[in-house]
């Protein structure tokens, strides 16, 4: 099971959205798992990745330990991969996300060449997934669907809000702050750039998809 199943959004919107997981079960293969994990995210880094993470420690795009709610508006872009390689230290889930099919061919074999030992998992729309693992000589060994949602559809905020704050599996991206994100935008108070990178932030385990935030975040400004 992963968080990213829940990502929002109808297929063609998702062409953009290639999350890769690397994990090991306790007791079965986590031992020695560390610098594999190390490997997965520098292998990861040759493929351009637009966010890294590690469930342990934080994503490649940090909160600040600042309290002041300040610190995040007058940030420069810190990310810091070589810190997030560096500080895995323990067992842990780790990832890597992807905004185009390319890439993720290139890493998903480099990882089949590297042979881990680790537990692989790509969320991404099944049938874009399993050509691109199959071209990389890997066969899928299972899958798993998302049912949509269900419950009182009408509380649900607009598409836009959905798709962005879903991007988080963790929920860490409120509804409102994608909404006034979305509103700064419109309003030329914040670039698509800088409105995607204040969100990233926010979501720790560093699978949020910043290509793809721009992207939908330019279609709001240009309605």
């Amino acid at each position: 099971m992963t968080n990213t199943l829940h990502r929002y959004g109808a297929p063609q919107t998702l062409a953009d959205d290639y999350i890769v997981f690397a994990m090991a079960a306790r007791g079965v293969n986590d031992e020695g798992s560390v610098e594999k994990f190390r490997t997965f995210l520098e292998i990861a880094r040759r493929h351009r990745p637009v966010n890294l993470g590690d469930a342990t420690q934080g994503g490649v795009y940090r909160a600040s330990k600042k309290l002041n709610p300040l610190a995040h508006w007058f940030r420069r872009d810190e990310r810091d991969p070589d810190s997030l390689v560096r500080n895995v230290n323990q067992p842990t889930v780790v990832s890597a996300v992807f905004d185009n099919p390319e890439s993720l061919e290139g890493f998903l074999g480099d990882i089949r060449e590297a042979d881990l030992g680790l537990s692989i998992n790509i969320s991404a729309l099944t049938d874009r997934a399993d050509e691109i693992a199959r071209r990389a000589g890997i066969t899928r060994h299972s899958v798993e669907y998302s049912l949509g949602f269900f419950g009182a559809l009408d509380k649900l905020p607009d598409r836009a809000t959905l798709t962005l704050a879903t991007m988080c599996g963790h929920g860490m991206i409120s509804f409102n702050f994608a909404k006034k994100m979305i509103d700064w935008v419109k309003e030329g108070r914040r670039t698509p750039e800088s409105a995607s990178t204040y969100m990233a932030r926010f979501c720790t385990c560093g699978i949020f998809n910043t290509t793809r935030s721009c992207r939908v975040l330019r279609d709001c400004a240009n309605r």
